[in-house]
């Protein structure tokens, strides 16, 4: 293999980059990215970001140099339009084609929109560091905040906006939040946490209409026609995986771009990071996962399997994501979407230090921990990734 494209330029993308040269590939590398900027971190932007602690070139993943030494036919700030596959091209926004021998799609997601909300100053969405910069310059002492949609980017900013002093609402369509990842139990604890530090929470509530007088947004209308007075507004209501370029390319396109046990989407071509929808083998399930940790083993995955067609592996992690709120870490392994019971494992949520545990069939499935040591999640993780049954598990929980 002599040519290698990867269309996406932060985490997972990097990460493949990276590992393809480390693997000894001397071939030529094509990294396609949308945004101007050389690849950046983007968990800081919902809390170092927006309190300040960070300034924007801390965010960067590598120095120009170490990007330069890579030696990356490095093309920023400009998008994929499309991928004829048969002739292994990708056509950029610019009106310019590359051809591949390998293709890694990492175009990531962005975020979900309410209608009728475009050109409205004050309502925002967070995702890259523009997002990240505008919606802290509305972030002041005494402001109004609407956040709609508690899951996890909007529960760290409603932590990060009442520790600056301002007044926070955030709306749920669940009557739990985040119930549906992390089960009813980890929801309830995480909303007592914000309502005991003046966070509004309003669950079981739908928005109507985002309100606004001369362009400037000044609340948000709820379906029973509530009006809740907003100096901003931030929509935090999920993602989109990035595929529309993909449309007419052939690739199976389903929450993601649809790949198998081996990332592989179709013969040369390989998915990585939020973008993906992947056969696990660990949980046989598929999941697509958007969060830090998996883009950048992911994209090591990747690049051995594009290096070793003959001897590929499966991508068989145990997922894992964290979320920083308040003082609290929230810490999680394995699959815990679409789980059978969440039971409390160790510890005790009214001290802020427990392990919840999930059960999906007969096989433990995952862990969160708030508030526990590290080596107490090495022991969940290590239980998860062995295929433990439930029984086995808690067994020895219980011990």
């Amino acid at each position: 293999m002599n040519r290698v494209m990867i269309v996406g330029a932060s985490a997972g993308g990097l990460a493949t980059a990276e590992a393809l040269r480390r693997m000894g590939y001397e071939g030529a590398i094509t990294l396609v990215g949308d945004e101007p900027c050389l690849p950046y971190d983007r968990p800081p932007l919902s809390k170092q970001i927006l309190t300040g602690q960070w300034e924007p070139d801390r965010l960067a993943l590598r120095e120009q140099v170490e990007i330069d030494a890579l030696g990356l036919d490095l093309r920023l700030g400009v998008a994929a339009t499309g991928l004829d596959a048969a002739g292994r091209t990708v056509e950029l926004a610019d009106g310019s084609h590359v051809e591949y021998e390998g293709l890694v799609v990492a175009t990531g997601v962005r975020p979900r929109h309410l209608p009728n909300c475009e050109g409205i100053a004050g309502v925002h969405t967070l995702r890259t560091l523009a997002d990240a910069l505008a919606l802290k310059a509305r972030l002041l002492p005494g402001r109004r905040l609407v956040i709609v949609g508690a899951g996890f980017v909007g529960a760290e900013v409603a932590a990060v906006a009442r520790g600056l002093g301002v007044k926070v609402t955030m709306l749920e369509a669940a009557s739990v939040p985040l119930a549906a990842a992390i089960g009813e139990q980890a929801g309830l604890f995480l909303a007592q946490a914000h309502h005991e530090r003046g966070v509004q929470l309003r669950t079981g509530v739908s928005v109507a209409a985002i309100v606004s007088a001369a362009g400037v947004v000044k609340g948000v209308k709820l379906a029973d026609g509530t009006m809740i007075a907003a100096d901003a507004v931030l929509v935090a209501i999920g993602s989109l995986p990035n595929t529309e370029w993909l449309d007419s390319s052939g690739l199976t396109v389903t929450n993601g771009v649809v790949c198998d046990e081996y990332s592989a989407a179709a013969p040369g071509v390989y998915g990585v990071g939020d973008v993906a929808r992947w056969h696990n083998p660990l949980f046989d399930t598929a999941m697509r996962i958007e969060h830090r940790t998996n883009a950048a083993e992911h994209g090591m995955a990747v690049a051995r399997n594009l290096l070793n067609p003959d001897q590929r592996r499966p991508f068989a992690p145990v997922p894992y994501f964290w979320s920083d709120q308040y003082e609290m870490k929230i810490q999680a392994y394995g699959h815990l979407r679409d789980h059978d019971e969440a039971t409390l494992a160790d510890g005790d949520p009214a001290q802020g230090r427990f392990v919840i545990a999930y059960r999906t069939g007969t096989r433990l499935a995952g862990a969160l921990a708030v508030g526990m040591p590290p080596k107490t999640l090495r022991t969940w993780r290590a239980l998860i990734a062995a295929g433990s049954t439930w029984d086995a598990a808690m067994t020895g929980a219980a011990a």
